[in-house]
Formats: C-alpha cells, structure tokens, sequence
C-alpha cells in the first residue's frame, strides 16, 4: 500500500506543480529556462539560432504577460499587452537588460520578420474560420465608421490641439496624420521621406519627429481598447466576444460541416503551409505593383474563403494553428519588437501635455465613433470600436497588442483592413494636401 501511494505521489504532485505557470510556461520550465539562458550568457554563448531566440523571448514574453496581468486595474485593460510592449524597451534604456542580450534579439527579430509569420499564421486561421457571409458584410460595414471617425479625429484632434495652444500645421500634418498614418513602415517613413522633399530638409529629422507620435498614439489605442474590453465584461450586450456583427453566427463558427474528434495534425501542418503561400504571394504582388503585402495576403485569403476552396479539415486546421499562434507566439513577439524597434528616448519625447492630450483625443475619437455607430450598422459597439481605434495601430505589431489587450485577436482581418488601407489613404491624401501647402 505504501509503495503504492510512493509510486502514485509523484506524477499527481508533478502534475499540480506544472498547473503553475508564468505566462504562458509551466514553473519548473521556466526556473530550469532562467538558469540555462544565465549560464549561456555567463560563457558568452548566446547565438542568434531559433532554439536560443525561442528560448529568449519566450521568457521575456512570459515574464511581461504576467507582470502586466498582475497590476491592479492595468491588468483588466491589457495590462500584459502593455509591458510586454513597453516595459522592455524601458529596461534596455537603463542597460537591465544587457547589450550581450539586446544585440541577438535584435538581430533575429530584424532578419527573421517572424511577426509576418505570426500575421499570416493568424489572419489564415480568421479568415479561413469565418462565415462567408459575414466576411463580406463585415468588410463592408466597416469602412463608413472607419471614414467618418477619421473625419472627426482630425476635427476634434486639431479644435482640443489648438486650445492647448499648437499650430493647425503641427497637429494636422505631424500629429492627427501620423496618428493614422498605418504605421511606422506603411505611415511614418512614407510620410517622412515625402515631407522632407516637400520641405527640402533631411528625412531622418522628420522621422524622428513622427516616431514618438506614432508609439504614443499605440500605447492610448491600446488602453483604450483595454478598456472597451471591460465595458464588454460588465455590459455583455454591448459585446459579440469576438464577433464584429451582430448575428446568431460566431465569427469563428467556420463551415457548418464541422469535423467532429481529434484534428489531424497534417491539416494543422496544410493550414502553415496555407499561411506561408499567402505570404509570399503578398510579397511577390508588392514587388510587381506595389501593393501593400499584408493587404495582398489578407485579400487573396479573402478570395479564397468566398470561392468556397477552403475543405472543411482544413478550416479546423487553420482553427488549431490561430490558437497555437494566440497563445504561445504573442507575447514573445510583443517583447521582441519592443527590446529591437521601441525606442524608450523616442517614446519619452512625446510625453509633451499638450501633445498627449491631443494624441489620446484623436484615438479616443475612432473608437467612439465607431462605438456609437455600430448598432446602426448591424455591429457590436465594442468590437466596431476596437477596429476603428486599430486605425491608430502602429502597423501589425500595434494591432497584436491592441487586439490581445482587447483579447479580440479574431477581428485582426477587419483591424489590418482599418490600420493599412485607412493608413495609406491617410497619407496618400495629407502628403496631396501638403504639398499644395507648402
């Protein structure tokens, strides 16, 4: 009897020990991570190769995502999202963490892309999991709350900037543009390249101008949508969890022929697969004509959702594969961009009051619009005002952390729609108008 129990004991105590968990890694794990990544780092070992880097950021994003969540009050409006987004770049700015450290990082995440892997990986697994039906009317609804909030953030964003005592030019131009510019690679560097041949200065000075902008303006979004997220929890008929319109459907029902038991992985493997010819069809369609990739893929995706060539086992597939990507590769790449890309020193320059407040009143225009017009349009109000506030997003980066501080990962089909087309109209239009202004 004795030895039986000795024999039982172990696993059930394993088991209970494993249940804990930082993020998303069981402890033991990740005492036994900590140790071998500091030891590496002790004989000055750490490489950039995938099995490191994994290792790495896997433990920074776990590390984030439970601090954040942890935090009163920040932790219901995103809170993860938050400090994985930010925090590390802060602790690079005071040297935490090491140059022996940041180097690799930022070596892998600038020649890896791996957040093209992450986008693809997800818009497959939401588009191919969508009803047909709502794909359409959704992309279609979308767009008027999307046009007249933008409208109204550069109206009320420019009145709240010129009672605090800005220039028009400024806030129009280097403020409520960039804000909605898409982006720092489809936005800020567009608009900063074709400003400074309008002004005939260097580009260099007028991106550095926008950078802060843009980082600010993703830090309100995603407070913002944060707490759009606790208003769903405390008023449920205000939220579809997901679900952008208002239906008996789920967004993530999929095809009604649903497979039942055990997914095969091989169609985990094809949805991948699936994932990585969008991608690159995205990017050979950029290269030819000089359409945005991501677009591209979210597109093609599209067309192949409403041509109905999407088998059953493999929406299911795509189904496994967005979980996967959700759950394990968020946080870690959060992390990353902000020890590689964030800036702290670039970020702190716009904490300017008068800035910031016409900053967060131009984010917290589109979610509101698209807030209070959703029900007219057959939408959930706190769903339409994440996608709309995704307009403020710094490109796909800003929407993964908007989206998971919002845990809306579903609607990044309909945030990519709202932060690249409606960033590329945005510019396109200011650099027009600039132009003759200058």
């Amino acid at each position: 009897m004795t030895q039986h129990n000795i024999a039982a004991s172990p696993p059930q105590t394993l088991v209970k020990v494993f249940n804990y968990k930082v993020g998303f890694i069981p402890l033991p794990v990740y005492l036994l991570l900590l140790l071998l990544v500091a030891g590496i780092m002790s004989v000055k070992k750490i490489g950039t190769d995938l099995p490191t880097m994994i290792a790495i950021l896997g433990l920074g994003g776990a590390t984030c995502a439970e601090i954040g969540k942890r935090i009163p009050y920040l932790g219901k409006m995103g809170g993860s999202a938050i400090i994985a987004a930010f925090l590390p770049s802060y602790l690079v700015s005071i040297n935490v963490i090491p140059q022996t450290l940041v180097e690799p990082i930022t070596s892998f995440t600038k020649s890896s892309n791996f957040i093209y892997l992450f986008v693809s990986s997800v818009v497959v697994g939401s588009i191919f999991t969508m009803d047909r039906n709502l794909i359409l009317k959704g992309f279609a609804k979308i767009f008027l709350p999307l046009f007249i909030g933008s409208i109204l953030a550069f109206i009320i964003g420019g009145l709240v900037g010129l009672a605090c005592g800005l220039d028009l030019k400024q806030i129009v131009f280097f403020i409520s543009t960039p804000v909605m510019g898409g982006g720092l690679g489809e936005g800020a560097i567009p608009l900063s390249v074709g400003y400074s041949e309008i002004m005939g200065i260097d580009s260099g000075k007028v991106l550095a101008q926008l950078l802060p902008v843009i980082l600010v303006a993703n830090l309100f979004a995603i407070i913002i949508c944060g707490f759009l997220n606790m208003i769903g929890r405390r008023y449920p008929h205000l939220t579809g969890n997901g679900q952008l319109q208002v239906t008996g459907d789920n967004l993530l029902a999929g095809n009604k022929q649903e497979v039942k038991g055990t997914i095969d992985v091989n169609w985990v493997i094809s949805a991948g697969m699936c994932a990585i010819t969008l991608y690159l069809a995205g990017v050979l369609l950029h290269a030819l004509f000089g359409l945005p990739g991501p677009v591209c893929m979210l597109f093609l995706a599209v067309i192949l959702k409403l041509s109905n060539l999407i088998p059953a086992p493999l929406e299911q597939g795509a189904k496994t594969l967005f979980q996967f990507f959700l759950a394990s590769v968020t946080y870690p790449l959060l992390f990353a961009n902000s020890v590689a890309v964030t800036h702290w020193s670039e970020l702190v320059a716009a904490f300017h009051p008068t800035i910031l407040i016409t900053i967060f009143v131009t984010v917290a225009t589109l979610a509101l619009v698209g807030f209070l017009m959703a029900k007219k349009m057959g939408m959930y109000p706190v769903e339409a005002g994440i996608v709309t506030a995704c307009h403020s997003g710094l490109g796909g980066t800003g929407d993964i952390a908007i989206l998971t501080a919002a845990e809306r990962m579903t609607l990044l089909p309909f945030a990519q729609i709202s932060t690249r087309i409606g960033g590329a109209i945005t510019v396109m239009i200011a650099l027009l108008i600039f132009a003759q202004l200058s």
